[in-house]
C-alpha cells in the first residue's frame, strides 16, 4: 500500500511532504518516545505519534519511515514542515486519538 492510499481511505490531511505520497507502507509503529522509535521502528513503517517538533523528522528520516501521522488534530511547526517537504516525507494529520487511528490503520493494513 502507498501513503496516498492511506490518506484516501482514512481521510487524513496532508500537512507536508506531498511529493512522498508514493512511498510504500510496510507496517506501523506507535510511540511518542523518540529513542524507542529509533531503536525499534522499521523502514517503511507508518509512525503514529503526538510529537510535533523537528526531531521527529530526524528520526523518521533516519529510520526511512513511510510517513508520520499526527493525532488529535496536532500540527507541526514550520521547521518540521519545511524539513518534511525537503525530504519528501509525508506528515499526515487526523482528529482521532492514537487508539482509534491505530485500529483503523491495523485493519487497513491487514485487509479487515
Amino acid at each position: 500500500m502507498k501513503v496516498q492510499e492511506l490518506v484516501d481511505k482514512l481521510g487524513l490531511k496532508v500537512l507536508a511532504g506531498k511529493n512522498g505520497l508514493d512511498r510504500e507502507i510496510d507496517g506501523c509503529y506507535i510511540s511518542d518516545l523518540l529513542s524507542d522509535v529509533m531503536g525499534n521502528a522499521q523502514e517503511g513503517n507508518i509512525w503514529i505519534t503526538l510529537q510535533t517538533h523537528k526531531n521527529v523528522m530526524a528520526v523518521a528520516s533516519l529510520k526511512e519511515m513511510s510517513c508520520i501521522i499526527l493525532v488529535k488534530d496536532l500540527g507541526a511547526n514550520e521547521d518540521t514542515i519545511n524539513q518534511a517537504n525537503e525530504e519528501e516525507l509525508p506528515i499526515l494529520q487526523t482528529s482521532l486519538p492514537t487508539f482509534e487511528i491505530a485500529g483503523l490503520v491495523y485493519n487497513l493494513l491487514n485487509n479487515k
